[in-house]
């Protein structure tokens, strides 16, 4: 038995945060139940929510429409005496720490399942790499700070010739078309219907948010994040259905912006008071979905803005391209890290998965992983491995931290490998030296469960953020 939400709104339920915590009740709760029983107590809870604050049921919807007022309220929580297992891929690849990471994570009371991808190296709270499994919850720092971060990978009617034939206008187009950084923009307005969403009037933070995302849209962030031009080759049957053989391909990578980051703070904040950890567990706080603070969260990241303002700007940086050289566009495949799903991870059972720096890879899921900005990147498709939570990696992965790379490596050191590599790169620094990374071939070998390769990809011209 399911309620659509235009069937919610009509009955009376018009805004998000409602319409999530009545949809997730029903589907929690009122399986035997027919649809008219269920509406007419809808009905009933928005007349006279009093009535229905005591409930085991219906108690949150309730609160909702009529809050109790009592002081800000917390609850302390004590960790699992030991991790529960998970499966860890390419251990070898793997720093100590990233692993340490992962086994306190293990330890939440709330976590069901977990997964370490061979790319994972240490972050803040969940490493990066890392999968988590949680009930009823989610975890802002498990999400990450980049909210939806992914990659999108467009394949143009154009063969890999293109790229000498047309270098010069090409780089002239990636100076004028992109913009990289923590707060500007590209010059010229964007045009791109999630700016119209109704949805950034739910919430003060949503509404202040609003005009950042106005400037910043079609922009890319700074460190790893890039847009590059290079060229695929395509396998046989591959994932795209596009015949065998090279193409020429425009890759980007890039997040949510300063929105996703805000987001992030906020809501990161809100969960370390309300859920207290041990010291060395705090970024790991959570925030109940059963909670109006944890569906503002929910809606904010996963309802189709901070994750879609991701998408929109990759989506602009593909069309700005395209358009400024002429090219055609014949087959485009994105996905997204740093996010969480609601995901079947057992028969009939369902739990919040957070992907941290890792990537869905559910059976037949195209995706792709790269390498660096001198090494292959692969089109890949998943195979739906259950042990690794239907995930894989995000990418090669750092071999190290980009302070170190800034201490180890100088310009002159990259200029001459990315002379050797036959890759121009426009902005950059040191910090992203493909010596920095780990060995991406390596990384695919290890995780030859979870996905089959359909294409390699090489970059050629490549623009970054010069820190």
């Amino acid at each position: 038995m399911g309620i659509q939400p235009k069937e919610l709104s009509k009955l009376g339920y018009t805004n998000n945060i409602a319409r999530s915590l009545a949809i997730n009740t029903i589907s929690k709760h009122c399986k035997h139940n027919t649809k008219e029983d269920v509406i007419t107590t809808l009905i009933d809870l928005l007349d006279n929510p009093e009535r229905y604050k005591g409930d085991e049921i219906w108690g949150k919807l309730a609160e909702h429409f009529s809050p109790t007022l009592t002081g800000k309220q917390f609850t302390v929580y004590n960790l699992l005496d030991t991790p529960l297992s998970y499966k860890t891929y390419g251990g070898k690849f793997i720093e100590s720490l990233a692993k340490q990471q992962m086994e306190l994570a293990m330890r939440l009371p709330v976590t069901v399942a977990g997964a370490l991808m061979p790319d994972a190296h240490a972050g803040y709270g969940l490493p990066i790499g890392g999968v988590l499994a949680v009930e009823n919850a989610v975890i802002p720092y498990a999400v990450g700070v980049d909210i939806g971060c992914r990659m999108s990978l467009t394949v143009f009617d154009a063969k890999s010739d293109y790229l000498k034939r047309y270098s010069h206008q090409i780089k002239g187009a990636l100076k004028e078309y992109t913009h990289f950084g923590m707060d500007g923009c590209l010059g010229f307005p964007q045009e791109h219907e999630i700016l119209d969403r109704s949805d950034f009037q739910l919430t003060p933070l949503l509404k202040m948010l609003h005009g950042k995302v106005v400037r910043q849209l079609g922009s890319s962030g700074g460190g790893n994040h890039f847009v590059e031009f290079g060229d695929i080759e395509l396998t046989e049957n591959n994932v795209l259905n596009l015949p065998q053989g090279n193409y020429m391909t425009l890759l980007s990578h890039s997040g949510s912006r300063g929105m996703g980051a805000a987001i992030a703070r906020h809501y990161s904040d809100i969960a370390r008071e309300v859920c207290k950890l041990p010291r060395e567990a705090q970024h790991f706080a959570w925030l109940g979905l059963d909670t109006e603070t944890g569906q503002e969260y929910w809606m904010s990241m996963n309802l189709n803005l901070a994750g879609d303002f991701a998408q929109a700007c990759h989506e602009r940086i593909h069309i700005n391209l395209s358009k400024a050289l002429g090219l055609k566009a014949i087959a485009n495949v994105n996905n997204h890290h740093n996010f969480a799903w609601r995901e079947e991870i057992a028969t009939s059972r369902y739990a919040i998965v957070h992907r941290k720096g890792a990537t869905p890879a559910g059976k037949g899921v195209a995706g792709f992983i790269p390498g660096s900005m001198a090494t292959a990147g692969y089109l890949v498709c998943g195979k739906g491995e259950i042990d690794s939570l239907n995930s894989a990696s995000h990418g090669a992965g750092r071999a190290m931290s980009r302070s170190k790379a800034k201490e180890q490596f100088t310009q002159s050191a990259l200029k001459k490998l990315l002379s050797q590599q036959e890759v121009t790169l426009i902005g950059g620094s040191v910090e992203e030296m493909p010596l920095a990374y780990k060995d991406i071939d390596r990384i695919m070998q290890a995780q030859e469960s979870l996905v089959e390769i359909h294409g390699r990809f090489m970059p050629r011209i490549v623009r970054m953020n010069k820190e």
